[in-house]
């Protein structure tokens, strides 16, 4: 891995992060391959743990899912290391998704506590940590009710939010992030499945080339998108070609999508590694805090390192200026 990546990392390690930010900057490092930053962030994660099971838990005492995105590293560093705290705290994450998380009368999870709205985003957030702890039937059903909601077929993209007491979107946006953490929270699963289990497999490969394809309608000349997919007057964002790559590289590499998706995925890649900045920031993702303008987040700078530990297991030759 060469300087650029490297920057990205010390740049990554440098903010400070709220719950899922932890989760994707741990799930980064470990699909990197350097295990010893995943545990020391999913240690981190458990040290502030609620007393509910939710991990990492910074600021906000709203959220519902996000706090499951550190769930897979967790259960890594619990395995490696023989921790039992460790253990306890994937386990109460766990118990918390299963039993005390509130939800839908069909069994979806919120994403907030104080709001009954399905995310998007909580498509990344649970269903592969559910995988990862041994309930692939609640991944799936965490998949279905999500998409059941949140799908806007006419468009091909998923919508932000979704109210389940009034039946109707709060926010029927199709945000180009949300898209995003829907492609790649699926492909996670996706990987996480048991081979046996052909027909979810099936489906899921289907849902994520749905998604893929509904937004490369939309790609930008310069290989990005807008931060609302469909909508040209939206600011121009970095990260969901990030996002979408990290996915495309991860179905070439599984043989569940075909070799025409590689040059869309290489033409992304090249489109971020411009936009990052002589401090290895990568520029012009949602911006924090309030993700509503272009800027750099954490969740940008992970996805950055995911998508290349992709491209790298995909085969692509690493990108030196």
């Amino acid at each position: 891995m060469g300087s650029r990546i490297e920057q990205v990392k010390f740049a990554l390690l440098a903010m400070q992060r709220h719950a899922w930010e932890q989760g994707v900057a741990a799930q980064a490092f470990l699909e990197l391959g350097e295990e010893h930053w995943a545990i020391r962030l999913a240690r981190a994660a458990a040290s502030r743990q609620s007393c509910d099971g939710r991990l990492a838990m910074v600021g906000s005492d709203t959220q519902v899912t996000d706090p499951a995105a550190n769930g897979e590293a967790l259960l890594f560093a619990a395995r490696t290391s023989g921790d039992a705290i460790l253990a306890q705290a994937a386990q109460k994450m766990l118990i918390y998704l299963l039993q005390d998380a509130p939800r839908t009368s069909d069994g979806v999870l919120y994403h907030v506590k104080n709001a009954p709205q399905v995310w998007v985003d909580a498509l990344y957030m649970a269903p592969p940590f559910l995988a990862a702890a041994g309930h692939p039937d609640e991944a799936m059903h965490q998949i279905e009710g999500m998409h059941k909601r949140l799908w806007i077929e006419k468009k091909q993209l998923y919508a932000h939010i979704w109210n389940e007491a009034r039946r109707d979107f709060d926010r029927d946006a199709c945000w180009g992030v949300g898209n995003g953490w829907a492609a790649a929270g699926m492909t996670r699963v996706l990987g996480l499945l048991p081979g046996r289990r052909t027909g979810e497999r099936r489906r899921l490969v289907e849902y994520i080339q749905a998604t893929l394809d509904g937004c490369l309608k939309h790609q930008r000349p310069d290989g990005l998108f807008h931060d609302v997919v469909d909508d040209p007057r939206t600011f121009v964002e970095t990260n969901l070609a990030q996002m979408l790559a990290y996915t495309l590289f991860r179905g070439l590499q599984g043989g569940w999508l075909d070799e025409t998706y590689r040059a869309r995925a290489e033409r992304m890649r090249r489109a971020a590694h411009a936009k990052v900045d002589r401090d290895g920031l990568v520029q012009d993702v949602c911006g924090v805090p309030d993700f509503d303008r272009p800027g750099v987040a954490p969740e940008g700078q992970a996805f950055f390192l995911l998508m290349e530990a992709a491209a790298r297991d995909a085969g692509q030759p690493e990108i030196i200026d």
